[in-house]
């Protein structure tokens, strides 16, 4: 197996590092958005992440990688838990990361008739795409600003209600489809349309570092793994288990995190002064806040929780303003600052 850079050995980045971690604790958080410079470490940090998650728990022989805790009818009609009487064997498999590349067809990203069975055996059979393989898991798009329109619809429509729905060439396949979206991109290539870019729960820039230090440590690190890949995962497995049993106790301890009625009143009149759209930013600031709380082994989200986590959960939330012309993270911080005074 290809050694992978770790994620603890990341220069910086601390909001993109943040951001990606939360969305690991809870999943319901949303997607994760990194937008900024080449060459900073977008695409190493989502790739680096899926190492630190433990292992979860499948119904052995699914194709869906179906919770064996979930339901005991098994997820799809050819799952082996769907079988009456069957005896449902677990495994233990790592969480999926999918590449979603763009010049990916739809019916790869689907799926689409076996034609091999459909010829060899005269069968029709379902082949799964990559929204099957990414259920559970993360699904990952580079470039995801440089999306063709259809397949923005496509994931669009699957996130909205959790399943992936095929009706093709005489099939008719409703499958599980549950993922964190994972996108990257620089801005200079393009913007991202509303209806997608609202899907994201966390948005974060990131930038070329500008202070000599963390700029001469990038190019070290980087140059030590690419000359012994195993050797510098080695070096770098202790922070890496450090930060994967407090991952792993984060998810353990969020359901008992609470939110104080005066944290909601907090979120709520930090999305009134910015004036976003719907009720999502509020709920989206909950649920990470939550999990900041979690990851720093709180029991209570207090206002520092918010104040970390809030940028990356509004920024992308804003109007358009012609009337102020400073940058979205100047208004959030602008706002942070009057709500919090207050």
């Amino acid at each position: 197996m290809r050694a992978v850079f770790p994620f603890s050995a990341i220069v910086g980045q601390d909001d993109m590092k943040r951001a990606l971690i939360v969305a690991a604790v809870d999943q319901s958080v949303g997607g994760v958005l990194v937008f900024g410079d080449r060459g900073t470490g977008k695409s190493t940090a989502v790739r680096a992440l899926a190492h630190l998650l433990p292992p979860m728990r499948v119904v052995a022989g699914c194709r869906y990688n179906c919770d064996p805790d979930a339901s005991r009818a098994g997820c799809t009609d050819d799952c082996p838990a769907s079988v009456a009487g069957a005896k449902i064997k677990v495994a233990k498999v790592p969480v999926p990361v999918v590449d979603l590349p763009l010049g990916a067809t739809e019916d790869r990203v689907v799926g689409a008739l076996d034609l091999e069975r459909a010829l060899t055996r005269g069968e029709k059979a379902f082949e799964a795409g990559l929204l099957a393989r990414a259920n559970r898991g993360f699904l990952y798009i580079d470039e995801v600003n440089l999306l063709e329109d259809h397949l923005v619809d496509l994931l669009l429509d699957v996130a909205a209600s959790g399943e992936n729905v095929v009706e093709r060439e005489g099939l008719s396949v409703r499958h599980p489809a549950k993922f964190v979206l994972v996108g990257s991109g620089n801005p200079e290539e393009g913007e991202l349309r509303p209806q997608l870019l609202d899907r994201f729960g966390l948005s974060v820039d990131v930038k070329t570092p500008a202070d000599l230090p963390n700029r001469i440590a990038v190019v070290r690190r980087r140059d030590a793994f690419e000359r012994d890949p195993e050797g510098f995962v080695r070096e770098w497995a202790g922070e890496e288990s450090k930060l994967q049993r407090k991952i792993a106790a984060a998810r353990k301890r969020l359901p008992e995190v609470s939110v104080p009625d005066a944290g909601l009143e907090r979120a709520a009149r930090l999305c009134m002064a910015l004036g976003t759209d719907g009720l999502r930013g509020e709920i989206t600031l909950m649920r990470a806040a939550r999990a900041v709380a979690a990851i720093e082994g709180d029991a209570t989200v207090d206002d520092g929780h918010l104040r970390a986590i809030a940028p990356s959960v509004l920024r992308h939330r804003l109007r358009r303003n012609p009337l102020d012309d400073a940058g979205s993270d100047a208004r959030v911080g602008r706002a942070i600052e009057e709500v919090f005074a207050a």
